[in-house]
């Protein structure tokens, strides 16, 4: 027989470990790093130009970054800060390198979103993230899940509760309640309206004071910012419950919008949600939150069955939302009843010469139609490493295995982020119509 107490040893056998796991899976400081870029990878991958035309720049213009030179190699290596400065300075043909970025837009927010388990929730997200990061654009990573698969992925290991999405659950609670009781005291027919009192065990934590900066964490990649997530997260669905019995009126699915509002929009131009695999407070946050949902879905018929029943409860759980409120609720830049800018549905785990995953690509194509990403994540041995060691394709240096390996992993995740890059500056040109 085990009880809590055989698991509470379990875990703690766990946590004495965590050190040695990190250093296989890390630096040897125990600190996430990240690698540099050779020329190849910036002017072919990066840049999408080619080697000559890059080497050619360099040469012209001697106060541009330069890179390192190997010992053993000829083969120039740059930083990501020095690959963004490049990209300011630098103009092929008369075209700038920046990305598409309108002036005066807010973030967009996107949600990687579904029931099952192992659909590469995190594995997605991290990857859009990190190769937005490529692209120039300035990254938030928000991990919604207890698991806390993409803050470990991104070197966030030491993270207390208070600052994860619950704290910012919790300041909101604190905040709205606040709101409502320094309203009016009295309506028309002259009855007083109620005031809701929150506990002291709540009110005392200080979450209420708390800034907006001091959820967000810096990571190994100097443009990607991040509101982790950690195991003893776990309780904030029984709190977000307890919450709302304490505070009926609070709208406790906009308490991260809310949250993300206060962010100046200059700050980011992308903001990635990770989902947990259930509907709950927590997830419900993420989707009225964001602008545009991905839904990832294995290639098999169980995972296809879990992806339906995931949009039917959650059209209904959108549905309960938006019910009596016609659009008068407080939520900031998002409005009642919640839309998406878009949705599409990827397929990850994909293996082209599998007869099965080709029928279930076709048979999501089928009922899905266009919203289903032309570009399936394939499963390759580089994107199977890289899940394996909390690494991104992105991240993992070419050297380590044969270049063709690396190059096929890499592409199948350029293809997916083309794919949702161009959901994002739709997204932005839908924001600008509506104005």
């Amino acid at each position: 027989m085990y009880t809590h107490e055989d698991l509470s040893a379990l875990q703690n056998q766990s946590l004495k470990l965590q050190g040695w796991i990190r250093q296989q899976t890390f630096s040897p400081e125990l600190k996430k790093t990240l690698r540099r870029f050779s020329s190849w990878e910036v002017a072919e991958l990066i840049f999408k130009v080619n080697q000559s035309t890059f080497r050619g720049k360099l040469a012209a213009d001697p106060s541009l970054p330069a890179g390192e030179v190997e010992p053993d190699g000829r083969q120039r290596w740059f930083s990501l800060e020095e690959i963004n400065e490049l990209r300011r300075r630098l103009k092929i043909n008369r075209k700038s390198l920046m990305p598409v970025r309108p002036a005066g837009r807010r973030a967009v927010r996107a949600a990687v979103a579904n029931f099952k388990g192992g659909a590469g929730k995190s594995t997605v997200a991290l990857h859009f993230a990190h190769a937005a990061a490529l692209d120039g654009y300035r990254v938030l990573v928000v991990d919604f899940d207890p698991q806390a698969t993409l803050s470990h992925s991104m070197g966030l290991t030491d993270v207390s509760e208070e600052h994860t999405v619950w704290g910012i659950m919790a300041r909101d609670l604190i905040r709205e309640t606040e709101r409502m009781n320094s309203g009016p005291v009295g309506a028309e027919s002259g009855a007083a309206l109620p005031r809701r009192h929150l506990p002291d065990a709540i009110t005392d934590l200080g979450l209420g004071d708390l800034r907006v900066a001091d959820f967000i964490k810096p990571t190994s990649w100097p443009t990607i910012d991040a509101i982790p997530s950690c195991a003893n997260a776990a309780f904030v669905e029984f709190a977000s419950a307890q919450y709302r019995h304490l505070n009926p009126d609070w709208s406790f699915f906009a308490a991260v919008s809310r949250y993300l509002d206060q962010i100046p929009d200059e700050s980011y131009d992308l903001i990635v949600f990770d989902c947990p695999p259930a509907i709950g407070y927590q997830s419900m946050n993420a989707v009225f939150a964001a602008d545009v949902l991905y839904i990832p879905s294995g290639p098999g018929y169980w995972e296809y069955d879990s992806t339906t029943s995931f949009i039917g409860q959650l059209s209904e759980a959108l549905e309960d939302l938006a019910y009596g409120f016609n659009g008068t609720l407080p939520t900031g830049k998002i409005s009642l009843p919640k839309a998406f800018y878009d949705v599409r549905f990827l397929l990850t785990r994909y293996e082209p010469g599998n007869d099965l995953h080709r029928a279930m690509l076709e048979a999501f194509r089928k009922v899905f139609g266009d919203l289903v990403a032309d570009n399936p994540v394939e499963m390759t041995r580089a994107v199977e490493q890289s899940g394996r060691f909390l690494n991104s394709v992105y991240e993992m240096d070419y050297r380590d295995m044969t270049r063709e390996t690396w190059r096929r992993a890499r592409l199948t995740f350029d293809n997916a982020y083309d794919e949702f890059r161009a959901a994002v500056i739709g997204a932005w040109q839908k924001m600008e119509a509506e104005e």
